[in-house]
């Protein structure tokens, strides 16, 4: 069977593992007191080109949206995402559980746009009564987005102007951020940072076992930031265990060189179907590729391929997510090109 269903189905990129292994044996202290999490911090300060960020190491996504947007948020506040946000789709009502309600905005090619927001953001002030109501807090926006679009360097700054406008901070889920950077795009690493409030660059989808590195870009992490990651049960003993990795991810570039050939595997897999014929559900540039498939040719793929489900396209066709991954290798995008 190709597996082709998403980018974390492996394991860990083999030097993540030799630098775990090569550490094993050194006890540190607990809890992200230790100098693997001062080390993998300072690198990521560095690649950032962010001096006055302050980072802390988490371990899935999730759990890291969770905590920051509720650590963010005032009692009364909710997070403005787009509709098809990681937060409002696929994450069991994580936020809602915090007590805060995600605010959506329709989304457009999977992106939250500016002008969207601030009419949102100024209807919602517009209203008389709003003081019974929900209030826009901070805004939610993940690169790439749920369909493997990517926001420009322009709609960055038009966001954040936006959010500055209205004094909301900008956050930024970096779940599969490896992928966003080694596109074809205009964004940095150092313009996320300066755009953004805070930011999470994943590790789980791009060569890790699992971690995030959460990024507060100048400053601004909260209080008691650390008292509100303990309190959500996200806080692990051995806090080495997220650092290692991106200690090891940071080094040399590995971050971004491993994930730049998922990237340009997919693209050889886009080009391959557009060839057959084969219609797309929207244009990504990164790992994750959005295909209309005749239904009838389902039972035959899913006998020789994972994939994940997407949604029904019309009666007779069905959407498919094929993504790629830091361990794709080009013999299995020729095979899947072949079967299809």
């Amino acid at each position: 069977m190709l597996f082709f269903e998403n980018d974390y189905g492996y394991g860990a990129h083999p030097k993540v593992l030799e630098y775990l292994a090569q550490t094993n044996m050194e006890p540190v202290s607990g809890y992200g007191n230790d100098k693997f999490t001062a080390s993998a911090a300072e690198k990521i300060k560095a690649a950032a080109d962010c001096p006055d960020a302050q980072v802390y190491f988490l371990t899935g996504g999730t759990q890291t949206n969770m905590v920051v947007i509720d650590t963010l948020l005032r009692p009364y506040e909710g997070v403005v995402a787009s509709s098809c946000g990681h937060v409002n789709t696929h994450e069991a009502g994580a936020i809602e559980s915090t007590g805060h309600k995600v605010l959506t905005v329709p989304h457009k090619n999977g992106k939250l746009d500016a002008d969207d927001l601030r009419e949102y953001v100024q209807t919602f002030y517009a209203d008389a009564s709003h003081d019974h109501m929900v209030f826009p807090g901070m805004v939610y926006i993940s690169h790439p987005s749920e369909y493997g679009t990517l926001y420009t360097k322009n709609e960055l700054e038009r966001l954040s102007a936006v959010c500055r406008e209205f004094s909301m901070p900008l956050f930024l889920d970096g779940a599969r951020l490896g992928y966003g950077l080694t596109a074809d795009t205009d964004v940095t690493l150092a313009d996320i940072a300066k755009l953004t409030d805070v930011f999470y660059i994943g590790g789980t989808k791009c060569g890790a076992l699992c971690g995030e590195a959460v990024v507060f870009t100048h400053g601004n992490m909260p209080k008691q930031f650390v008292t509100m990651v303990k309190r959500r049960g996200a806080m692990i003993a051995k806090g080495r265990l997220n650092a290692l990795q991106f200690d090891a991810l940071f080094t040399d570039g590995l971050y971004e060189k491993i994930c730049a050939p998922a990237v340009k595997l997919a693209i050889k897999l886009r080009d391959g179907l557009k060839a057959k014929g084969y219609r797309f559900a929207l244009e990504s540039p990164t790992n994750q590729q959005f295909i209309i498939v005749e239904n009838s040719r389902l039972p035959e793929l899913q006998s020789k391929v994972v994939y994940s489900f997407i949604e029904k396209y019309d009666a007779e066709h069905t959407v498919i997510r094929l993504a790629t991954s830091w361990a794709t290798t080009e013999e299995q995008v020729d095979e899947l090109l072949s079967i299809l």
